[in-house]
Parts: C-alpha cells; structure tokens; sequence
C-alpha cells in the first residue's frame, strides 16, 4: 500500500482505503524461546482469537507467524497487561502494540463522547507516519478511524481530523501538546496509551513533553513501552509508570544476527572513494549512509550525485514534503543511496536495504544499534560498515562494550589509516624540502645582499639581527643536495612564518611617513612610553 498523501488521507476511515499484500514481509523466522510470562514458540495468530476483520487484515498484510516480540507481546495486551517491550529494530514491535489496540477497539465498546481511546506517541514524525500506515494496512476492513498529527505543517488539516473523533491517534509530542492547549484534542478518555522508541521518549529533550502529557491521561489505562534499546536509567522510570508489565527483552538490544558489521579504520579524506569502493560490491542494491551533521549529509549527498549514484538527503531543515518525497524516493527504488542524520535511524522500515554506512561513528552505543538496524530487518542478511579514525577511539570502545564483543575489523588497500599516514607524511616531507629549499634560496641571497630590516631579509628579519640570522639560515637551506635536488634545512619552519614581505602597520604619531615594519612600531611605541 502506498503512503497516504494530502490532508483528506488522514482523515479516511480504515475501509475507504486501498490496500495490497505487502510481499516483503515473507515468512517469519523460527520464534526464538519465550521468556518467563511470555507466549510459546508455537503460537500462531489463529491462537490469538482475534476479531475476524482484524484476523483478515493480518493475513492480507502478509503476517505469517508471529516474531517472538509478538508472540510474547500480544497475548499480554489482549489480556489488558502493561507491556515493555526490548528488542532490536525490525522485529515487529508496531504489529505487537498495533493489533491488540485494533482487536480491543473492535470487540469492546465505549460511551466516550470526544477523544480517542487508543493515544500511540512516537519521536519523529517519519516513525508517527509509518505506525499509522501499518495500522491502516492491518485495519481496513473495521470501521476503527486513526489520524496522525506532527509538527514541521500546518495543522489545519490535523485539527480538521481531529474533529471527526477517530478512535487512535498517533501524535509526535510537541504536536499533541499544541494541539491539546488549544482544546482541539481531549485525552481524558484515553484507554490505552503507546509510547514508541521509548528511550528516546524518556532522554532529556522528550521527557518534560511525555510528563506532561501523562497528567492530562486518565490514570486507570493501560501502558505499552516498546523500543529497541532501554538504559538502566529509563527502565528505572519506566517501571514507575508500568502496573505489573510483562518485560520480554530480545538478545539483550544487540544488533540483529542477520546483520554483518565491519569496522574501516580509514582516514577523513579518504571515507568517500572507500564508501564508493563498497557500493561498487556485486550485493550492493541499496544503502543508508549516516552522518552526524546536516551540512555533511547535504555534502556528501552532493558529491555522491556527482559520481553517478542516486543519492538524496534527509536531513532536519527539510519540509515535510521533501523529507516525504525522499523517503518515498528511496522505497520505491528511485534513489539508491539515502544520505542520512540521525533522523532517520529510529523506526523506519524500508525493506532490501542491503547496506548502512556509518561514515561518521555514532554517539552513543544505542545510536548504532538504532543504524544499523535499518539493514537485516524481517529476518533478511545485510551488512553495516562503519568509518572510524583513531579520534572516534573512545566512541568504538563504548559501542563494543555496549555489544558485549569487538567489533570486526577489515582493511582496504589503500584505505588504510597506516598506508594514509605514511602517504601524507611522505607527501608533506616533499613538500617541506621543497619549501625549504626555496626559502634557503631567497634567504641566502637576502642575507647576502644585506638588505635592511626595513626590506627584510629571509625567516623573521624584524630587525638587523633577525635578518643576520634570516640570512645564514637561508644561506645554508639553499645548498643543493646531490643531482641538484635542494637539501632540507636541520629544522624547517612552518609556512606560516615562511620568508616574505614583513607585515606592517601604519605609525600612529602624529605625522609619520609610510609604513613601518611590525618590529619598528613596537620599537617606536616602546620609546613613546618611556617619555
């Protein structure tokens, strides 16, 4: 099913939608054990007794089996249970919250009066879109009605949705809390609330939105919490808004296992041809290159485009619509590389990315695991190579903490930060010797000539004695080696006090010709304080 576009979409009702099976999701891996509290691995979505329009949309979305996420998460909050759910990206935690709010809406019914019943709050507005897809996908044959509301539009047409009182809301925060100051939304009715990537919720940006938006919820409902890395320290918050939860963590937030990670130590200058160099491979067919700053992203975007590749941005100064139209650009094969901030690491679903490129290391340990994830999703293999030079040390040795194992190396020739090195060192030796040489040159016959301090001689002539000097070192810098080659002085000074005019400054006495040396002046003002 394509996305929906323009603001009539969001407001349709499930059954006015078109749908298709989505082919890509395939069959579902073998259920890996089940926790304690958790489903059996023979759990089927027959086992669940869902509502038979629910059960049809299941199928038609192309669910097999459940995943283990689901397999454990759903009978938990079919139950009414408050669930928290750990597990890696691209495990299926949006059908393991979607389809118990959709079955509950179906079977049970409510005298509400305004307000939704079902409030799903997501980090980005990338992520609030998609959740609303699938949910849209899956629903389509109940009458249950969802709108999704962001920041970055106009929220005409959200307040406009919101006023056809659909039954699931899926909101990014900042949005939501507009909105409900405005009176445009009510959340006293709501009945169970969704807090997706929930780590990302809880750090310190989103966590005073989320508190608030807690104290306008009703305080008997129930919670779900799903994300693919959870610190201690937002787990410790988290298990004081859970009522009894059923935690199922998955390996332990660790990468998929169908994701092959590399580590290049590879050198600034040298990430480009390498990322072009990888790209070329016979499995390459499509990959997601992130970095840490917007400018970047533009940049490398840029010069990606100009070797041939179809490369787009997203980045956060893009419009809605252009952060839609490249995303829609990448899924539907149009582009082939999506040059990327952190943006995009969280929650999106593009299926066949073969590769992701980490062509600035992340931050933080969760960051990777959040980037990488966007390859080897519905049980598929991929690789994830990362960029790393010898500053990005201390954020490899967290990220490999993190994992609970080194990170694999891999080398290049050519690419390699010890052939780099050695390369620039040879190349800045060349130049030093031949910078040298000239200035032995220019600063020998300079000293020898005898030029004044006022017309300066070679190296830091300010002053008769400093072109004396100037001069001897110029004199013997520009000896002639062996088949003529200039011979390098015993110790050759940086270009930026290289022999040259002498930079001066005006006298400010009253009446002072020309211009004087910078040695002069300060000479001149050290008489004018002493009188």
């Amino acid at each position: 099913m394509s996305r929906p576009r323009g603001d009539r979409d969001d407001e349709a009702p499930f059954q006015e939608r078109e749908t298709t099976s989505r082919s890509t999701r395939g069959p579902a891996a073998t259920a890996a054990p089940a926790p304690a509290g958790g489903a059996k691995p023979t759990a089927t979505f027959e086992s669940f007794q869902l509502a038979p329009a629910i059960a049809r949309g299941v199928l038609e979305a192309g669910f097999l089996e459940p995943r283990p996420i689901q397999a454990a998460a759903i009978p938990a909050a079919l139950a009414g249970r408050d669930v928290m759910g750990l597990a890696q990206t691209g495990t299926g935690k949006t059908a393991a919250f979607g389809i118990p709010i959709l079955h509950k809406l179906v079977t049970a019914k409510s005298d509400r009066r305004r307000g939704p019943r079902a409030l799903i709050i997501a980090p980005t507005r990338e992520l609030a879109r998609q959740i609303h897809d699938e949910l849209v996908l899956v629903g389509h044959h109940t009458q249950v009605r969802a709108t999704v509301i962001f920041g970055g539009v106009p929220q005409g047409s959200q307040v406009r949705a919101l006023k056809q009182n659909p039954e699931i809301v899926v909101a990014c925060p900042g949005r939501l809390l507009d909105l409900h100051g405005q009176r445009a939304i009510d959340l006293s009715n709501v009945e169970m609330l969704v807090l997706d990537e929930a780590d990302h919720m809880f750090d310190m940006g989103f966590l005073p939105h989320i508190r608030r938006i807690l104290g306008f919820l009703p305080r008997e409902r129930q919670n779900m919490f799903f994300s693919a890395t959870m610190p201690k320290e937002i787990r410790t918050l988290a298990n004081e808004l859970l009522h009894d939860p059923l935690v199922f963590e998955l390996s332990n937030s660790r990468p998929a296992e169908t994701i092959e990670d590399t580590l290049f130590e590879v050198a600034q200058d040298r990430r480009l041809p390498l990322l072009c160099k990888l790209m070329a491979g016979p499995d390459f067919t499509s990959a997601i290159v992130f970095l840490r700053t917007k400018h970047r992203a533009r940049r490398i975007a840029t010069q990606l485009q100009g070797t041939g590749y179809s490369a787009i941005a997203l980045q956060g100064n893009m419009s809605q619509g252009q952060r839609e139209r490249a995303m829609d650009g990448f899924r539907k094969g149009q582009y082939n590389v999506l040059v990327a901030t952190d943006i995009a690491a969280r929650g999106i679903d593009v299926a066949q990315v073969s590769h992701v490129v980490n062509f600035d290391v992340p931050n933080t340990p969760e960051a990777y695991t959040h980037r990488i994830g966007r390859t080897g999703r519905a049980e598929r293999t991929g690789k994830a190579f990362t960029f790393a030079s010898r500053e990005d040390q201390d954020e490899v040795r967290a990220i490999e903490r993190h994992l609970g194992r080194p990170i694999p190396r891999q080398s290049l020739a050519g690419f390699d930060v010890g052939d780099v090195q050695a390369g620039s060192a040879a190349g800045a030796e060349r130049q030093q010797q031949q910078r040298g040489g000239g200035r032995g040159r220019q600063g020998g016959s300079q000293g020898r000539s005898g030029q004044s301090a006022r017309t300066g001689g070679g190296g830091r002539g300010a002053s008769p004695r400093g072109g004396a000097r100037g001069g001897q070192r110029g004199a013997s810098g520009g000896q002639r080696g062996p088949n003529g080659a200039p011979r390098p002085t015993a110790f050759p000074r940086p270009a930026a006090v290289a022999a040259g005019p002498v930079v001066t400054r005006k006298p400010k006495a009253e009446g002072g010709a020309g211009a004087l040396p910078f040695g002069a002046v300060v000479d001149e003002f050290k008489v004018r304080k002493r009188r």
